[in-house]
């Protein structure tokens, strides 16, 4: 039986360049560029930056003809350098503009607040011609002053909105199409996805989902505000795509969206720790263990470890780690492997060493690669 509450809304899969979405694909992460789009090298080099940080799809504005024209420099430039990350055109006014980049690269990105129905289907052709994804990005703050006067400003109003020109795709037979429901409010974004998710179901629809919070902020903010609009969905089981959008250089944007989809279980990349806040029935200094630790096994992707202060909450609050530190008494500790104690008691003077050795009789152990952080 399918457990409901690690389970995935089921979508189709899109094919985007070398890096499909959906299905059963992981949940990819992408991010935009800020840089003037006219300005190939610095393009190319911020896209760098963003891929070497584990970027998988790059978004490019296109802004005007020109810049539209341009993105065929930009993608050749990236391809002599060895990168075939799947480019974006991010296109708002002039389905010009949106049909000339669909012939460059490999998705667009449209707003159906600033495009009419009549022209779209021109550009599915285009798309179809030649093996373009399109994004429907449904902003909060654009909606059409139709779709306004009929829903409101409202998260309804969005999902209709989304609905009207994915109908249009499925009446064309166009595929490869991923939606999105943005709004700088979470509770509205959040509120909007998971009603397009009820009603593409209503409508035998299953297509990708982007995730994003737009306007977040930089810092603490921009995060938090990801965090809780993306993460929410994606504890949903909702989600394919997800762009953290933090007043920030666009790489810094990547560690934060790969922190969220660790967090929420939908895509493992590091070590994963649970640790208690400690109290006075902590006779370690857990701040410094759960250091040392994080120092000797952070290269063991996908493993989860708890440092645990004593035995009153430890094993029950770490039920679901793979390997536990517990704190036994004063100066001791004992080990965990799962639910069960294998070590009790220990010395804490070795007791990260005795939990390496642990870690390496149950085959879970790998050697850092290149000194691996």
């Amino acid at each position: 039986m399918k457990n409901a509450l690690f389970s995935r809304s089921e979508t189709r899969v899109v094919h985007i360049g070398d890096v499909p979405m959906g299905g059963n694909y992981p949940v990819r992460v992408q991010s935009m560029t800020n840089t003037d789009t006219m300005d190939t090298i610095a393009t190319v080099e911020q896209a760098i930056r963003m891929i070497e940080a584990g970027c998988e799809y790059v978004r490019i504005s296109a802004p005007g003809m020109r810049e539209a024209e341009n993105l065929r420099n930009i993608k050749a430039t990236l391809r002599d350098r060895g990168y075939t990350t799947p480019l974006i055109a991010d296109v708002h006014f002039n389905p010009n503009i949106a049909e000339v980049a669909a012939t460059i690269v490999e998705k667009v990105r449209i707003n159906p607040g600033n495009y009419t129905a009549d022209r779209l289907t021109a550009l599915l052709g285009i798309c179809k011609a030649h093996g373009t994804a399109i994004r429907i990005g449904v902003n909060h703050g654009s909606l059409s002053e139709r779709i306004v006067q009929q829903y409101g400003d409202t998260p309804e109003g969005m999902v209709e909105s989304a609905l009207e020109y994915a109908r249009i795709c499925r009446d064309f037979s166009f595929d490869e199409l991923v939606l999105s429901l943005k709004a700088s409010n979470t509770r509205v974004m959040i509120a909007a996805n998971r009603l397009l998710t009820e009603r593409m179901k209503e409508e035998g629809m299953d297509y990708p989902l982007h995730l994003g919070v737009t306007e977040a902020g930089a810092g603490d903010d921009g995060r938090l505000k990801s965090a809780i609009g993306i993460g929410s969905l994606l504890a949903d089981g909702i989600g394919d795509t997800i762009r953290v959008s933090i007043t920030e250089d666009p790489e810094f944007e990547i560690p934060v969206a790969y922190g969220i989809l660790q967090a929420t279980g939908r895509r493992i990349t590091r070590t994963e720790y649970i640790a208690c806040p400690s109290c006075a029935r902590t006779l370690f200094n857990i701040q410094e263990t759960l250091k040392k630790v994080q120092a000797q096994t952070s290269h063991l992707k996908g493993l989860k470890i708890a440092v645990m202060g004593c035995i009153v909450n430890g094993p029950g609050e770490m039920a679901d780690a793979d390997y536990g530190y517990v704190g036994f008494g004063k100066g001791k500790i004992s080990l965990y492997k799962g639910k069960n104690m294998i070590r009790r008691g220990i010395s804490e003077t070795n007791a990260v060493d005795e939990l390496i050795t642990l870690i390496k009789e149950n085959g879970d152990w790998k050697e850092k690669e290149n000194g691996g952080n």
